[in-house]
């Protein structure tokens, strides 16, 4: 029964490649929780074909598949047949009631109702669109409970919860090894990292992040971790940038503008405590009990889940921006608005496919939405109101040479695309390194010239080490450092 084992592998096989083909096949779904849905379906058919391929190859190399195929070629191949038909017909014998059901619709697309509900319906909440936004309530929750931590708002804290220096939205270094902290890493982290799984069903995500494994380690041995520098090192460096006259205080991680003000700083209650825990782990010990290869593994670990949690963000620059302007939008409407939009965002499917319907029976096909000043489609497929199309200037249009003299529809999105990739990769392109001077700028003529005036400026201001060294021969005579070489390698000195 090996070979009818396999037979039934290899349909099922073709059956799923069939139902993939069908959903990829169709037209793009317009909204995003029926293309998430059609997309997590897919990953699920993927995975059913991983599944199945593996329980394939290990009936190829099983010896009674061999027994099997020189007892049909040997033997009468018609025993063998009838032999399988008399024992179907006993199990059926046996089980008289048993239903039987068609293969071929196990994996056939079938449209969402009561008897089949969305995949995605259980896996984003309302705040979360079905992907469309981050919901970072809980982690911004417990964000505020952190000692020391920065009172940021929520769309505050939307910027800056992957900034992790002291001062932006990050703690101090020697706060970051507690409990509460390390807790408050992992939740945003597993968030983050949910999110996109689900958002990105069928991208190879565990390729990505072992990726981004390799690069944390290499980084953590080179000592190139931001904030995460040893203590030498970071003494240096911090010499290296700190502002004349200022002094800095490795303890408390702070500079001081005069050496006044840090000699009564010493005095502190807060410098002391930070001056002994720097002590302990310059000795090797902290509070007595662990060594300092034990604390480097702590500061590892937490490390590790912050470098992690800056790579996803950046990943998903698109979902935080739009969530940035969602908490603006939804700041401005009433409790029973954001209910009412709610529920039109959970009843949407249903609405689509009733409208589907009437198109159906109607024949007609026509569009029934009225729009006679062409304005811009809303989340749901209406117009946006009027007053919100005059107060986001979507009626001007502003054109870009840089980026192909692409369109941009109202002031909001022109001003943005001035710090996207596409914007930035252009004027690269145009030999222009420093891109954050060229803001407002459109043209490739203005850009060009522009970029040459800094050139000119750059190297008219740039000092000749050779003027500026002085050099005097045994006669007395002072002349520039490069007149002085030239002389003395004619040998007229």
């Amino acid at each position: 029964m090996k070979l009818e084992e396999m037979r039934a592998i290899h349909e099922d096989l073709e059956r799923l490649e069939q139902g993939i083909a069908d959903r990829l096949s169709g037209e793009e779904p317009k909204h995003i929780r029926d293309r998430l849905n059609r997309d997590h379906e897919v990953a699920q058919l993927l995975d059913q074909i991983q599944k199945q391929s593996a329980a394939l190859i290990p009936l190829y190399d099983d010896k009674q598949l061999s027994k099997e195929i020189l007892e049909i070629s040997s033997g009468d191949p018609f025993e063998a047949f009838y032999r399988q038909i008399s024992d179907i017909k006993e199990h059926h014998a046996r089980y008289p009631n048993e239903q039987a059901e068609n293969p071929e619709n196990w994996y056939k697309p079938r449209k969402a109702g009561d008897d089949h509900p969305f995949l995605v319906d259980t896996l984003f909440s309302g705040e979360e669109a079905y992907g469309r936004y981050f919901d970072l309530l809980g982690c911004h929750e417990n964000y505020l409970n952190l000692p020391n931590a920065k009172r940021h708002a929520y769309i505050q804290y939307l910027d800056v919860f992957d900034n992790f220096q002291p001062g932006y939205g990050g703690v101090k270094r020697a706060d970051k090894l507690t409990e509460q902290y390390f807790k408050y890493l992992t939740d945003l982290l597993n968030y983050l990292e949910s999110f996109m799984r689900r958002t990105r069903p069928l991208e190879n995500l565990d390729k990505l992040f072992s990726e981004w494994d390799k690069d944390f380690e290499k980084a953590w041995e080179q000592d190139e971790v931001p904030g995460w520098e040893k203590e030498k090192a970071k003494a240096q460096k911090n010499a290296t940038t700190s502002t004349e006259g200022a002094v800095y205080c490795d303890a408390c991680e702070k500079e001081f503008k005069s050496e006044n003000v840090y000699k009564g700083h010493l005095t502190g209650r807060k410098h002391i405590k930070a001056a002994q825990q720097l002590a302990q782990r310059d000795d090797g010990t902290s509070n007595g009990e662990h060594t300092s290869i034990t604390y480097r593994l702590r500061e590892r670990a937490v490390a590790d889940r912050e470098f992690r949690i800056k790579k996803l963000s950046s990943a998903m620059s698109t979902e935080r921006d739009d969530t940035r302007v969602n908490v603006e939008r939804r700041q401005g409407m009433t409790e029973r608005e954001r209910a009412q939009e709610l529920e039109n965002l959970y009843n949407l499917t249903s609405n689509q496919q009733n409208h589907e319907e009437e198109e159906e029976e109607d024949g007609d096909g026509e569009d029934k939405i009225y729009n006679p000043l062409k304005l811009p489609l809303a989340w749901d497929g209406k117009p946006i109101p009027f007053w919100l199309y005059r107060l986001h200037g979507l009626g001007q249009e502003f054109a870009c040479e840089i980026c192909g003299n692409f369109v941009y529809r109202g002031r909001r999105a022109f001003d943005k695309h001035f710090n996207e990739t596409n914007h930035i990769t252009n004027l690269k392109r145009l030999g222009i390194t420093n891109t954050h001077l060229f803001r407002d700028i459109t043209s490739i003529e203005e850009a060009v010239k522009l970029w040459d005036k800094i050139q000119r400026e750059e190297k008219k201001h740039k000092v000749d080490d050779g003027a500026v060294v002085q050099m005097e021969d045994a006669e007395g005579n002072v002349m520039p450092e490069k007149v002085y070489l030239d002389l003395q390698k004619q040998g007229l000195l």
